[in-house]
């Protein structure tokens, strides 16, 4: 594998950023969104120290946000993790590497908990998220419908050890 940065996202990555979700999308088992958004849309949806593209040769093959999971006050510190690699960078440690910066990022702006929630279809995201240092919660059995079929999502959890 060439050299990978993972680099802050910045609005000019957007149109890469946006063909890998909807190559997530595309599969069924990644997003229960069904269109992506606009840029400014998504943009002001995320953290804005947790947006991040993984880049090599030039080129956007993953990226990496995390989203507050409330507004309230006492749940400033959590936040969920979305995380998309190119289908033709799977299994090249592009995820792992976005996973680490998000987590170390995180980390440096006081967020205490990562929140996901996968469909338990998506195997290699369930690895990776348990790789670093996730734990299953439980399974959310049937909790959304799309082209009337029901879903189920495993939700899981990553507390820091520094707070």
């Amino acid at each position: 594998m060439t050299s990978l940065s993972v680099l802050p996202m910045m609005p000019e990555h957007w149109k890469e950023v946006s063909h890998i979700y909807q190559l997530g999308m595309d599969t069924g088992i990644a997003t229960f969104e069904t269109r992506v958004p606009d840029k400014d849309s998504w943009f002001a949806r995320h953290l804005e120290f947790a947006r991040l593209v993984a880049v090599q040769n030039n080129a956007v093959v993953g990226w990496a946000a995390l989203s507050p999971v409330s507004t309230r006050l006492v749940y400033r510190g959590v936040a969920e993790v979305s995380i998309y690699v190119h289908p033709a960078t799977a299994r090249q440690g592009v995820g792992d590497a976005l996973m680490k910066t998000l987590i170390d990022e995180s980390e440096k702006h006081g967020v205490w908990t990562l929140h996901a929630a996968v469909f338990p279809e998506n195997t290699s995201s369930l690895r990776l998220h348990i790789k670093n240092g996730f734990r299953i919660l439980g399974i959310r059995e049937r909790i959304a419908k799309r082209k009337g079929q029901w879903y189920d999502n495993v939700l899981l959890e990553r507390r820091s050890s520094k707070f």
